[in-house]
């Protein structure tokens, strides 16, 4: 059958894709192979799409939540509270970022168990896509049962999670390389295998699409080391980034920092302990440090000072997101803390300081993972990573004053007032070259 290329004239049995392939001749567009299930702007040439929403791969979790109610005691049971919760680090930065105005992909897997049931119930209501979540009767669902004090503390816990490496294998993932080469960032989280990591960066790079690490645990941010090549940001905490940096020097050479009672370390000593290992990561070739240090707030590490200024290339704004990007980015203005004296050399590394938020704390586990998701729908946006940070540690305030892993709902005029109080008082630590 003969299309017209000046009437694109077609008849009513002809495919989606013919008509694609009409609209493409006429626009004088080069059509990639993709384009069926992405049929927005294309950029001339390169196939790149202008709006891309974020894909999140890793772990659905239930978690069970057990919170006495008086101080426990060994070898015996205490009264208190018991509750489910939906959890998983990447759902959790997924439903995080989604309540934010971004719509995440989830790349995931579930069993058809109570669990399961109840995690893709939740995902389905609220109106994300399960295309992406692997369901069957063979699974048995990952939960994680946490234990607290009584100040909100994980004392204990048990991770039965082991449905992740075993069955969001590669195979899986690549179904999905559509929705990654389209994507404005990839997450994947450490519950993912070796290989599954693997498959997932190296679709990434096939695309140019940065790649966020989120390292999950100690045990888990060791995986680092077959991937780093391919990630833009990671996001550890202070144990996780030894363990890193361990990893990737193929030795025990760092050590988990020992407080000395209730004495508190200045911003500027810690930096100072951490440092070398945050080197360690930069000169591995991520472009991006995040680290989260609780209560001391969050440390912005590259080795460029234009970090400042960084953003994805693609952003998507509607709803809530819009009504974000343009609250943040008028009452937190680009910043010029780069313009000190750069001072060259073969290792040097650029630093800026966040505070964190005063709370009233209701439980912790969920404080990271909605930084995390506050920092990437901020990016999304198209904010830039210091107005992204100091999102993110705004959002992580509402998850600490929740009962659940990420508050039901999030109110922009809190998120602005706190994210302008983190913005403007942070503090560059350094801006030269490793003595």
């Amino acid at each position: 059958m003969v299309i017209s290329r000046e009437n694109c004239e077609v008849s009513m049995e002809d495919s989606v894709q013919r008509r694609l392939d009409c609209l493409s001749r006429h626009f004088s567009l080069p059509l990639e192979v993709n384009s069926d299930l992405y049929p927005g702007v294309v950029k001339g040439g390169q196939g790149k799409h202008e709006e891309a929403d974020p894909v999140v791969i890793g772990g659905m979790v239930l978690d069970i939540h057990a919170t006495p109610s008086i101080p426990t005691n060994p070898r015996t049971t205490s009264p208190g509270k018991v509750k489910y919760e939906l959890g998983g680090v990447a759902r959790n930065i997924a439903e995080c970022m989604s309540k934010l105005g971004t719509n995440p992909y989830m790349i995931s897997s579930l069993g058809t168990d109570m669990a399961g049931n109840l995690l893709l119930e939740y995902w389905h209501s609220s109106g994300l896509s399960t295309e992406g979540i692997k369901k069957h009767h063979d699974i048995r669902t990952p939960v994680i049962t946490n234990v607290f004090d009584t100040h909100g503390e994980v004392l204990a816990g048990v991770a039965d999670v082991e449905a992740v490496e075993k069955f969001l294998t590669p195979q899986w993932i690549l179904q999905f390389e559509r929705n990654i080469s389209s994507a404005s960032v990839l997450l994947v989280d450490a519950n993912l295998s070796l290989h599954a990591l693997e498959a997932s960066c190296q679709v990434a790079r096939k695309y140019n699409i940065p790649v966020w690490f989120e390292p999950v645990s100690v045990a888990k941010s060791a995986r680092i080391a077959s991937i780093v090549n391919n990630v833009t940001f990671v996001s550890p905490n202070e144990d996780e980034l030894i363990a890193m940096a361990n990893a990737l020097s193929g030795a025990t050479i760092f050590h988990p920092i020992k407080r000395k009672g209730d004495k508190h370390c200045s911003t500027e000593s810690l930096f100072e302990i951490l440092k070398p290992a945050i080197l360690v990561l930069l000169e591995k070739g991520i472009e991006t440090v995040v680290a989260t240090l609780g209560a001391d707030g969050v440390f912005l590490c590259s080795k460029e000072p234009s970090i400042t200024r960084m953003s994805l290339e693609r952003a998507k704004r509607r709803g809530f997101s819009g009504q974000l990007y343009d609250t943040i980015a008028s009452s937190c203005p680009s910043s010029n803390l780069s313009s000190g004296v750069w001072i060259k050399g073969s290792s040097h590394i650029f630093a800026v300081h966040f505070p964190a938020v005063p709370a009233s704390v209701v439980r912790l586990t969920g404080a990271g993972d909605c930084l995390v998701g506050g920092t990437l729908a901020s990016l999304c946006s198209g904010l830039d990573i210091m107005q992204s940070v100091a999102v993110g540690i705004a959002v992580a305030k509402s998850a600490v004053e929740a009962e659940t892993n990420v508050p039901s709902a999030f109110s922009l005029s809190s998120i602005t007032e706190d994210a302008r109080l983190v913005y403007s008082s942070s503090k560059l630590l350094v801006n030269q070259s490793r003595l």
